[in-house]
């Protein structure tokens, strides 16, 4: 199903699904999880696991993929606080340290946003099969930026996003298995090798790596 055909749909069953109008939401403050992102090109594929610390401004994911032909396998720990971007390579144990100019944003739903619609995903009639998610959009002028953003309805957990810049084109991303919690904060914290690394001064961010 594609993008248009998606948001068309959700519009649809909206007035059939919202009891409650939902409010926009903020998820809980430290969230791991996977995700796969990719472009309706199909030229650029990501599959990897993601570790949010929102009091800690820290963010973390490790990724594997494709872009255009070529393969890659990526390591960012994104430090907010610090205004520092680490690329690890746990392999051979060598780590670059970026200059982060970029903003932190948690994983929330902008208080601009417009609530596209709520539906159920999976059984209406057993509560124990089905997932009742929030579909919003909004758009970010600064960046001519523009997104549609699915939480859970429940715990305000991320689903899927499109986010569309005219740096980026479209992502659309899928965020599963997600745990409230971090589990092991060890990924939050620099690798001990990473110590050495001196400062690259360039403004980095996430879609600078990989675009």
């Amino acid at each position: 199903m594609n993008y248009l055909l998606g948001v068309a749909l959700v519009g649809i069953l909206a007035g059939t699904c919202l009891a409650v109008k939902p409010l926009p939401c903020k998820s809980p403050p430290e969230v791991e999880g996977s995700f796969m992102a990719t472009t309706p090109s199909g030229e650029f594929l990501a599959l990897g696991k993601y570790f949010y610390d929102a009091n800690g401004q820290r963010v973390r994911l490790e990724t594997t993929g494709r872009y255009k032909n070529d393969s890659f396998k990526s390591d960012l720990l994104f430090l907010y606080k610090e205004h520092v971007m680490y690329v690890i390579n746990s392999e051979n144990e060598s780590c670059v340290k970026k200059e982060l100019k970029a903003t932190f944003h948690p994983m929330e739903i902008p208080e601009n946003a417009t609530l596209l619609g709520q539906v159920t995903l999976g059984s209406l009639l057993e509560p124990e099969e089905s997932l009742v998610v929030n579909t919003w959009t909004g758009e970010i002028p600064k960046t001519q930026a523009k997104y549609s953003l699915t939480f859970t309805d429940s715990g305000c957990l991320p689903v899927s996003t499109y986010y569309y810049s005219p740096k980026t084109g479209w992502v659309a991303t899928s965020i599963f298995n997600n745990i409230v919690g971090i589990t092991d904060p060890g990924p939050l914290t620099p690798p001990s090798f990473c110590t050495s690394a001196t400062m690259e001064m360039e403004n980095s961010d996430f879609f600078s790596i990989f675009f």
